[in-house]
Protein backbone atom coordinates (compact mmCIF):
# COMPACT_ATOMS: atom_id res chain seq x y z
CA UNK A 1 0.00 0.00 0.00
CA UNK A 2 0.65 3.53 -0.85
CA UNK A 3 1.72 5.32 2.47
CA UNK A 4 -1.24 7.89 2.44
CA UNK A 5 -3.84 4.62 0.55
CA UNK A 6 -5.98 3.27 3.00
CA UNK A 7 -8.28 -0.14 2.54
CA UNK A 8 -12.16 0.61 3.41
CA UNK A 9 -14.64 -1.34 4.59
CA UNK A 10 -18.08 -0.94 6.04
CA UNK A 11 -19.93 -3.23 8.29
CA UNK A 12 -24.00 -2.82 8.70
CA UNK A 13 -24.80 -4.44 12.42
CA UNK A 14 -28.09 -5.21 13.89
CA UNK A 15 -28.63 -4.96 17.32
CA UNK A 16 -29.63 -8.15 19.12
CA UNK A 17 -28.34 -10.15 15.91
CA UNK A 18 -26.21 -12.56 18.21
CA UNK A 19 -25.82 -15.52 15.24
CA UNK A 20 -23.84 -12.50 13.09
CA UNK A 21 -22.13 -11.24 16.36
CA UNK A 22 -18.15 -10.73 15.62
CA UNK A 23 -18.36 -11.36 12.02
CA UNK A 24 -17.45 -7.77 11.46
CA UNK A 25 -14.54 -8.45 13.92
CA UNK A 26 -13.69 -11.43 12.36
CA UNK A 27 -13.48 -10.02 9.08
CA UNK A 28 -11.02 -7.10 9.81
CA UNK A 29 -9.04 -9.15 11.53
CA UNK A 30 -8.44 -11.54 8.47
CA UNK A 31 -7.88 -9.08 5.99
CA UNK A 32 -5.70 -7.32 8.79
CA UNK A 33 -3.27 -10.69 7.99
CA UNK A 34 -3.58 -10.60 4.58
CA UNK A 35 -2.42 -7.62 4.37
CA UNK A 36 0.63 -8.13 6.91
CA UNK A 37 -0.19 -6.19 9.82
CA UNK A 38 1.97 -7.62 12.95
CA UNK A 39 -0.02 -9.98 14.93
CA UNK A 40 0.25 -7.94 18.45
CA UNK A 41 -1.08 -5.06 16.44
CA UNK A 42 -3.96 -7.07 14.93
CA UNK A 43 -4.68 -8.74 18.51
CA UNK A 44 -5.82 -4.88 19.91
CA UNK A 45 -8.19 -4.18 16.85
CA UNK A 46 -9.26 -7.41 17.23
CA UNK A 47 -10.21 -6.79 20.57
CA UNK A 48 -11.44 -3.19 20.21
CA UNK A 49 -13.36 -3.89 16.99
CA UNK A 50 -15.42 -6.78 18.85
CA UNK A 51 -15.85 -5.01 21.99
CA UNK A 52 -17.59 -1.90 19.90
CA UNK A 53 -19.14 -4.58 17.48
CA UNK A 54 -20.68 -6.20 20.50
CA UNK A 55 -21.88 -3.04 21.96
CA UNK A 56 -23.59 -2.42 19.26
CA UNK A 57 -25.03 -5.88 19.15
CA UNK A 58 -26.04 -5.95 23.33
CA UNK A 59 -27.42 -2.09 23.24
CA UNK A 60 -28.31 -0.38 20.13
CA UNK A 61 -31.07 -0.92 17.56
CA UNK A 62 -28.09 -1.13 14.33
CA UNK A 63 -25.07 0.24 13.59
CA UNK A 64 -22.82 1.25 11.14
CA UNK A 65 -19.06 -0.21 11.42
CA UNK A 66 -16.45 2.05 9.26
CA UNK A 67 -13.05 0.50 8.75
CA UNK A 68 -9.69 2.48 7.22
CA UNK A 69 -6.86 0.34 6.89
CA UNK A 70 -3.49 2.45 6.33
CA UNK A 71 0.01 0.98 6.22
CA UNK A 72 0.60 3.09 9.36
CA UNK A 73 -2.59 2.76 11.62
CA UNK A 74 -6.26 1.82 11.40
CA UNK A 75 -8.79 4.01 12.31
CA UNK A 76 -12.64 2.20 12.87
CA UNK A 77 -15.70 4.45 13.27
CA UNK A 78 -18.84 2.79 14.80
CA UNK A 79 -22.08 4.80 15.09
CA UNK A 80 -25.63 3.45 16.31
CA UNK A 81 -29.00 4.38 17.00
CA UNK A 82 -30.24 3.40 20.36
CA UNK A 83 -30.79 4.64 23.61
CA UNK A 84 -27.33 6.15 24.11
CA UNK A 85 -24.77 6.60 27.33
CA UNK A 86 -26.36 9.12 30.01
CA UNK A 87 -22.85 9.07 32.07
CA UNK A 88 -19.88 8.32 30.04
CA UNK A 89 -17.75 8.69 32.70
CA UNK A 90 -19.14 5.91 34.84
CA UNK A 91 -19.73 3.87 31.30
CA UNK A 92 -16.12 3.68 31.14
CA UNK A 93 -15.39 2.23 34.92
CA UNK A 94 -14.78 -1.65 34.34
CA UNK A 95 -17.76 -3.64 35.62
CA UNK A 96 -20.16 -0.86 34.96
CA UNK A 97 -22.58 -2.40 32.89
CA UNK A 98 -26.40 -1.89 32.05
CA UNK A 99 -27.10 -4.76 30.21
CA UNK A 100 -30.14 -7.13 31.03
CA UNK A 101 -30.10 -10.07 33.01
CA UNK A 102 -30.71 -12.15 29.48
CA UNK A 103 -27.55 -9.99 27.93
CA UNK A 104 -25.61 -11.77 30.94
CA UNK A 105 -26.97 -15.45 30.79
CA UNK A 106 -25.50 -15.40 27.58
CA UNK A 107 -22.14 -14.42 28.92
CA UNK A 108 -22.09 -10.85 27.69
CA UNK A 109 -22.42 -7.51 29.33
CA UNK A 110 -19.53 -7.83 32.28
CA UNK A 111 -18.65 -4.13 31.53
CA UNK A 112 -15.45 -4.27 30.00
CA UNK A 113 -16.11 -3.26 26.77
CA UNK A 114 -15.36 0.42 26.89
CA UNK A 115 -12.27 -0.03 28.97
CA UNK A 116 -10.95 -3.02 26.89
CA UNK A 117 -11.29 -0.89 23.79
CA UNK A 118 -10.24 2.30 25.43
CA UNK A 119 -6.76 -0.02 26.17
CA UNK A 120 -6.34 -1.49 23.34
CA UNK A 121 -6.36 1.91 21.09
CA UNK A 122 -4.12 5.11 20.71
CA UNK A 123 -7.05 6.98 20.24
CA UNK A 124 -10.09 6.68 21.53
CA UNK A 125 -13.18 9.04 21.08
CA UNK A 126 -16.80 8.25 22.67
CA UNK A 127 -20.01 10.74 22.11
CA UNK A 128 -23.62 10.01 22.73
CA UNK A 129 -26.89 11.52 22.82
CA UNK A 130 -29.46 9.96 25.30
CA UNK A 131 -32.29 8.65 23.00
CA UNK A 132 -29.91 9.14 19.52
CA UNK A 133 -27.11 6.88 20.06
CA UNK A 134 -23.39 6.77 20.33
CA UNK A 135 -20.29 7.52 17.97
CA UNK A 136 -16.71 5.84 18.74
CA UNK A 137 -13.18 6.14 16.95
CA UNK A 138 -10.47 4.12 17.62
CA UNK A 139 -6.79 4.44 16.00
CA UNK A 140 -4.67 2.06 16.52
CA UNK A 141 -1.22 2.58 15.19
CA UNK A 142 1.21 -0.22 13.06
Amino acid sequence: MKADAGLSLEFTLHGADFELAGAASSKIKRILQQVGVKSDVIRRIAISSYEAEMNVIIHAYHGEMRVSIYPNRTEITIEDEGPGIPDIKLAMQEGYSTASDHIRELGFGAGMGLPNIARCCDAFEITSEVGKGTRIYMMILH
